[in-house]
């Protein structure tokens, strides 16, 4: 295949499948409808695979379309950042760029978008700072701040990330030492891991966030941050509620079970602060668009 040929393709496929219209992409592009449905012919014809099912309710992904749409999306983000950086002829971004983040963010999104932020801005020094807690942006002469929960009223900027949900989880020795959690009702029995923003009661939820349970639990242990509540649920010390995506691979690889299938915790909304009044800096735009591509890939 001639991979120069395809790529325009390609980026016409990332539009499409973001939108899931063959109209919305067109529209972007700037470009007919059939036009679109041609391109997308021709790049299925040349792959050998089928990336669309088209119905009357739209367009469908198939399993291959969302593997080519995960691995394509950021080269449609990076040719467009080099195309602004181009018209716009600005000066590189250097120095330090300052942010804050949570302290269960570090693996699996941060670290991936920084290393990605300093491939395309390389006379960029970022400084990760990793807090629990509310830092002012000017007072920590921070350039950006990750965020969760409810944001005080400030004069900063905040862009949506996406949310995070909780589960309960135990490690397979305890289950097996204490007995499976067949029921809500009996939480109070078990041993529970808390973290410093879960008090006795905690507000629980059916899988679809629609239906409030208040459950009275008794902390057998504390802690204040979430990879410490992980270690202790890793070393058959009890039962935690904690972010999914956190735990996801110890879900894989079997050394730890999620307990109370039917019930979650609340979903945590993560916001990306910065202090800018006007047009950002392409920098800071493009963190915010690597970090929110890494925290969807990790909460997929």
């Amino acid at each position: 295949m001639d991979n120069i040929k395809l790529a325009p393709l390609i980026l016409i496929f990332v539009e499409v499948a973001k939108r899931e219209s063959f109209t919305a992409a067109a529209k972007k592009l700037g470009l007919s409808k059939s036009a679109i449905s041609q391109q997308i012919k021709r790049l299925e014809e040349a792959t050998g695979q089928q990336l669309l099912i088209r119905n009357t309710r739209g367009l469908v992904l198939t399993a291959v379309g969302r593997s080519l749409l995960a691995r394509s999306e950021l080269l449609s983000q990076q040719l467009s950042l080099t195309l602004t950086e181009l018209s716009s002829a600005k000066a590189q971004p250097s120095g330090h760029f300052k942010v804050c983040i949570p302290p269960f963010f570090e693996k699996g999104v941060v670290a991936p978008a920084l290393r990605q932020l300093c491939l395309e801005f390389p006379q960029l020094t970022p400084e990760v700072v990793v807090s629990g807690n509310w830092l002012d942006l000017i007072e920590h002469n921070l350039d950006a701040a990750i965020f969760g929960g409810h944001i005080k009223d400030s004069n900063y900027r905040a862009l949506s990330i996406g949310k995070v949900s909780e589960i309960f989880c135990a490690s397979r020795r305890y289950i097996k030492e204490q007995g499976t959690l067949s029921s809500i009702e009996s939480l109070p029995e078990h041993k529970f891991i808390a973290t410093a923003w879960q008090h006795d009661e905690l507000q629980l939820f059916d899988n679809n966030l629609t239906y409030k349970h208040l459950v009275q639990v008794n902390h057998s242990a504390k802690v204040n941050t979430l990879v410490a509540a992980l270690e202790l649920v890793l070393n058959d010390m009890g039962v935690a509620l904690l972010p999914e995506f956190l735990v996801q691979s110890h879900l894989v690889d079997g050394s730890i079970a999620r307990v109370l299938p039917e019930t979650r915790g609340r979903a945590w909304h993560f916001y990306f602060l910065h202090k800018y009044q006007g047009e950002k800096p392409i920098h800071i735009t493009r963190f915010y668009e690597l970090f929110r591509y890494f925290f969807a890939k990790a909460n997929a």
